[in-house]
């Protein structure tokens, strides 16, 4: 069998989940935008939906329709992008909080269905989505008038503690929101490991969920196993792969798996990164190529049927540092052809 099998542990999404919830005395949201990080946004936000989380978060409608077949009526889903032109009806069929992130939104919106449900973003220093100060004020008698459910903002250092951004974003944050009796979402995960002053009343943990950084506590959700399609022996000085990029200097074993960057091993990795057999470390020699990846297996005193990419001995963290990238990308890009496997919380 070629496919490769990437087991996605919900047990584990639904502790990370638990723990951070703990650390917060506020309602702790999930951000389940594209397709839940890649693990598939429906089954994901179900096992959520069973153990308490009401307030689910994503980036466009369309995601927001997924998730609310999948969870029934009562649980809250917010979108980030906002009410966006030709999306009304979407929003309206399912119940779809839009997150209004300018002045023009908000008209739209009040024009168009002016008793639905709508949050506010606004922008403490990001420079990305949401109304910046003066707008805000330009609007805000206007908006309040019509009741939002949430106020929020995002913040742009959290997965760097130290960086005086993040105060400077709580300030402006409480600045803009000073009096208001109106539900505030100011932490995702990196926020609420920064304590309870960023926290407010919604928090909203996406990547630790997921077992990535900067949580440090999570729970490991992924595993990525490789089955090998073939192994060879190099004399001294063949090469493999294209482009003659990696070049044998001694007698060498490699195996090749059946997954490239199509299955999303980012190619930047070729010649850098690992993959694992029980807890030996063997190297990804040449380009990875995109159906394809080229492994020195050398150190094996035996052929092996598959190979972990992703498990005990290799977190998503560890995967993008060799990369070049982020654990975000990492879990982002994980293709369709794995073969998919669920365990259940």
């Amino acid at each position: 069998m070629t496919t490769a099998k990437l087991t996605i542990d919900h047990s584990a999404i639904v502790e990370n989940w638990r723990t951070l919830n703990t650390l917060s005395e506020s309602e702790t949201g999930a951000v389940v935008k594209a397709n839940a990080y890649g693990l598939d946004a429906a089954s994901i936000a179900h096992s959520l939906a069973r153990v308490g989380v009401f307030s689910f978060f994503v980036a466009i409608a369309s995601e927001g329709s997924v998730i609310r077949d999948s969870i029934g009526p009562k649980p809250e889903i917010y979108v980030f992008a906002g009410h966006m032109r030709g999306e009304t009806e979407k929003l309206t069929k399912h119940r779809l909080i839009p997150i209004l992130n300018s002045s023009e939104q908000l008209r739209l919106h009040l024009s168009l269905i002016p008793d639905h449900p709508f949050a506010i973003q606004l922008d403490t220093g990001m420079n990305r989505l949401g109304m910046e100060p003066e707008e805000w004020l330009s609007v805000r008698e206007k908006a309040l008038s019509r009741n939002p459910v949430l106020m929020m903002s995002h913040l742009a250092c959290s997965d760097t503690p130290s960086d005086s951004t993040n105060a400077m974003q709580l300030k402006a944050f409480k600045e803009m929101t000073d009096g208001l009796d109106i539900p505030k979402s100011f932490a995702a995960t990196g926020g609420i490991l920064m304590g309870s002053e960023y926290h407010f009343d919604v928090t909203r943990p996406g990547i630790g969920l997921y077992g990535g950084s900067p949580f440090s506590q999570a729970k490991p959700v992924v595993r990525l196993d490789v089955s090998v399609i073939q192994t060879r022996e190099l004399k001294v000085g063949e090469a493999v792969g294209y482009g003659n990029a990696w070049v044998a200097s001694r007698p060498t074993r490699i195996a090749t798996i059946a997954a490239g960057y199509a299955d999303g091993i980012v190619r930047t990795i070729g010649s850098k990164g690992f993959v694992f057999y029980d807890n030996i470390a063997c190297p990804i020699v040449g380009r990875v190529s995109m159906d394809l990846t080229t492994i020195d297996i050398t150190e094996l005193d035996h052929m092996p049927q598959t190979l972990n990419l992703i498990g005990p001995h290799q977190t998503i963290d560890d995967l993008a540092k060799a990369a070049g990238t982020i654990g975000y990308e990492i879990l982002t890009s994980l293709g369709e052809r794995y073969d998919r496997n669920k365990i259940a919380p």
